[in-house]
């Protein structure tokens, strides 16, 4: 009856100490990577005023983080976590720095805009090579932390974090530019990310659970393999790849913000809390009564309800129905995120979970860093409205296309 109550109780993976250091390292961390994105994509438009900045800077990030990500899953597997993982955010704190840097008045003194661009996208490039490998860290150690028979409780609570923590850096990047300024927004992000790496220093050493009996590309292969064989993970990594690919307007809110509604700063960072505070409606929602049944259906509705609320974005001309259009695009996509991270967990065995989640990575950073470029090139050569209304019926086909495509993930549960 005890073991009954606890599978019931939506935090029994909190009662572990060790993981509430891990969810609340996490959750810090990620808001200042989150608002690091945010800041640039402002910085970028302002420095350039042009659309195809933006996809610069995804691209940027999408390149060293592709190249990378099968190589990191193998060396995920076979090396300490602990260990890694702070060391990729002591990494991540020199690239802060180095944007602190870009972003002082000594550098717009002496630097012309396109030259500080070309920097950031430089600096961008060595935090898409570190992503390579913090990201898929981060996920393979949850099984590690928490008991096997907690780890969909885990699973749902890290997502729900991983996503709270998204959004609120997301939304918070805007305020902080609109009233503080980017110079100044860059030291709250370092502290952000060297306050998560105290944090996650309580964590203990972890134990290495495949000892590299194959050989690198061996390895690597076999993750690969795992992926392509395991329908509901393939099928799950798809629809998040090509969803967002084409319907991430997110990256041409400043374009939407500053040209079309006319809100400027302030206006944008209500735009981009907008998808923010619907995903933590639903996150909430979710994490006090988590779905029971049908996930994979519910997968498929909410993906395709995103692709609907991006049209209505594009084509609304009034500040507050675009607001409510990405809000409610958040809903959906917060509802998305949690089921496709639980049914990663849930599907990967222990030794593989480095490799499995570096080739999830490889989907996440192409969805949203590729959707990116895609969303910025796509402005330039058919303009920023057509743009997105295209992204968002792009999106509905894909959804369509999965669902016929994929029945084991439309008919999951778990």
């Amino acid at each position: 009856m005890q073991t009954n109550n606890i599978h019931k109780n939506p935090y029994a993976a909190l009662s572990f100490p060790e993981f509430k250091f891990f969810i609340v390292g996490r959750f810090i961390f990620i808001m200042g990577l989150r608002m690091t994105g945010t800041v640039i994509g402002w910085w970028m438009y302002i420095l350039t005023d042009n659309p195809l900045a933006l996809g610069l800077v995804g691209l940027s990030e999408v390149i060293p983080a592709l190249s990378l990500a099968l190589y990191a899953g193998h060396y995920i597997d076979v090396n300490e976590k602990r260990h890694l993982l702070l060391k990729c955010i002591v990494l991540y704190t020199v690239c802060i720095l180095a944007l602190v840097f870009l972003a002082s008045p000594y550098s717009h003194a002496h630097f012309k805009p396109w030259t500080i661009a070309a920097f950031i996208c430089g600096v961008i490039a060595c935090t898409g090579a570190i992503r390579a490998f913090s990201g898929p860290t981060f996920s393979a150690m949850i099984s590690q932390i928490v008991p096997k028979e907690l780890l969909s409780n885990a699973a749902s609570i890290s997502s729900a974090t991983w996503l709270v923590g998204s959004i609120s850096g997301h939304a918070l990047g805007g305020f902080l530019i609109a009233y503080f300024g980017i110079f100044q927004s860059f030291w709250v992000v370092l502290a952000f990310v060297v306050t998560g790496y105290f944090l996650l220093r309580n964590l203990s050493v972890k134990p290495i659970l495949n000892k590299a009996t194959a050989k690198t590309w061996e390895s690597v292969k076999e993750g690969i393999n795992y992926v392509f064989k395991t329908k509901e993970i393939l099928g799950a990594m798809a629809l998040d790849l090509f969803a967002v690919l084409f319907g991430g307007a997110a990256a041409l809110i400043p374009v939407f913000a500053k040209d079309i509604l006319h809100v400027g700063p302030v206006g944008f960072g209500w735009l981009n809390a907008a998808i923010d505070i619907g995903s933590i409606i639903m996150v909430t929602i979710l994490t006090i009564k988590p779905l029971q049944r049908n996930q994979g259906r519910v997968l498929f509705y909410t993906v395709a309800g995103f692709g609907v609320c991006i049209i209505c974005f594009a084509v609304s001309k009034i500040f507050w129905l675009s607001f409510l259009s990405l809000m409610i695009a958040g809903c959906m996509d917060g509802v998305s995120v949690i089921i496709r991270s639980t049914i990663l967990q849930l599907k990967t065995p222990d030794e593989m979970r480095g490799r499995v989640m570096s080739v999830n990575s490889m989907f996440i950073n192409s969805s949203n860093e590729l959707g990116q470029f895609e969303s910025g090139l796509a402005a330039k050569l058919m303009g920023t409205v057509t743009s997105v209304i295209f992204g968002g019926c792009m999106t509905l086909g894909v959804v369509i296309f999965t669902w016929f495509k994929a029945p084991s993930l439309r008919k999951m549960e778990y």
